[in-house]
């Protein structure tokens, strides 16, 4: 189907899934990120303090999603949307207002449930459930949601905080899940019951069936891929939790470090774009084994890098693999496992990966107090990604077998 009449016949759905991840970014690491000083100061935390304090929270929303999660499979989109949308607004004002740092992991909590968590969990399961000939692809329009919040968001605030203070920037924040989510609940008026879709011819995996959640975890393609996913997310939110930091040991300005996020934006789009065609085409197995190996010299360049020119071309390829994985992740659970447990399985899949996340800025808090430079890190998870890529290359050929009807059903 040409683009522009995919846009146009889909605009319902897709326009409904991006303002779900654009009001995921208040919860993103990208975003709280850019408080991390005013934070730290106010508080008087160390790096350590406050990446364990951000842990917490993380590893609290992460169980909380295992939960919560497989509602996707029962609840409308939009009755599910609303609430979480209303929660993630009231965890923004609950940051602006509070005054007692104890109260950090349980604000880091919501904030990251219902934004990082349940904003990409939800349009993620739905447009696998919604499209299955062009799933590539909308998965792609869907994230650009994400794509728009980290290039906006993080440049705007600070600014915000330039000329007001931090606190009434998280208050602004709050409006905007909110002014989302009429236009949100107009778009899905005439929503589908998840159970019906799912069970329209075509939605099953490998070996022609519905996983449940328990089989995904007892069958070792989970096992050998799996890590391969949370590789990025774990290195990307160090990057963005640490961008402070790092442009302080560089010798750059917070706010021009910030704007290379815009660059890394582009390069996302252009990421999700890119892979969301060529898994329509190709199949999401494919793909699987080459998305990281953008980001794995973009993390050398930035580790190297002396000025900022050097530094957006490095934030340009964690950028373009960020997209590509995005698109592989959305397509990757629907098409190996089928759609009918598909937010059961999904639930677990970004509960672990937020537990992952968690790792990232406690990981390098502690090692940035114990004397290890954050640019020899960057150097270690470079070559990390070089092997996760060639760990998933392992893992697709051996299990050819298994893939090669869905990927000749392209």
């Amino acid at each position: 189907m040409p683009i522009l009449k995919f846009l146009t016949a889909n605009s319902t759905w897709l326009g409904a899934g991006v303002l779900m991840t654009l009001s995921s970014s208040f919860g993103q690491t990208f975003f709280i990120s850019i408080f991390a000083g005013e934070i730290r100061a106010e508080f008087n935390l160390s790096h350590s303090d406050w990446g364990n304090a951000y842990t917490i929270g993380t590893l609290a929303s992460a169980a909380i999603m295992i939960m919560v999660g497989p509602l996707a499979d029962r609840m409308k989109v939009r009755k599910l949307a609303a609430f979480v949308i209303v929660g993630l607004a009231g965890m923004c004002c609950a940051m602006a207002v509070s005054n007692a740092a104890w109260l950090l992991p349980v604000i880091i909590c919501g904030l990251r449930f219902f934004g990082q968590g349940m904003l990409t969990h939800i349009p993620a399961v739905a447009v696998g459930r919604w499209f299955r000939a062009n799933r590539g692809r909308a998965i792609s329009v869907v994230f650009l949601g994400h794509s728009l919040g980290q290039a906006l968001f993080p440049a705007a605030f600070v600014m915000v905080m330039s000329i007001s203070s931090w606190r009434s920037a998280w208050l602004f924040a709050s409006l905007f899940p909110l002014i989302a989510l009429m236009p949100l609940i107009f778009l899905l008026k005439h929503e589908r019951q998840p159970q019906q879709i799912a069970l329209e011819p075509g939605g099953t995996g490998i070996l022609n069936k519905h996983w449940k959640r328990k089989q995904v975890l007892q069958h070792w393609l989970f096992w050998a891929t799996f890590p391969g996913f949370l590789a990025q997310p774990i290195f990307s939110t160090a990057l963005a939790f640490q961008q402070v930091h790092l442009s302080e040991i560089k010798g750059w300005s917070h706010t021009g470090f910030a704007s290379l996020f815009a660059v890394m934006t582009m390069a996302n789009i252009f990421g999700l774009w890119v892979a969301g065609g060529a898994i329509d085409r190709f199949g999401v197995a494919r793909i699987l084994p080459v998305m990281l190996l953008p980001a794995a010299a973009g993390y050398a360049l930035i580790a190297n890098a002396s000025g900022l020119d050097g530094a957006a071309v490095g934030m340009a390829l964690v950028g373009l693999s960020t997209g590509v994985i995005a698109a592989v992740g959305g397509a990757y659970w629907p098409e190996i496992y089928g759609t009918k447990y598909l937010g059961s399985i999904r639930s677990m899949a970004t509960a672990i990966m937020v537990f992952a996340t968690a790792l990232g800025p406690l990981v390098t808090g502690y090692l940035i107090d114990a004397g290890v430079d954050l640019r020899d890190q960057l150097r270690g998870i470079s070559i990390i990604s070089v092997l996760a890529s060639f760990s998933l290359g392992l893992a697709i050929w051996h299990a050819w077998p298994l893939l090669r009807s869905l990927t000749f059903q392209k």
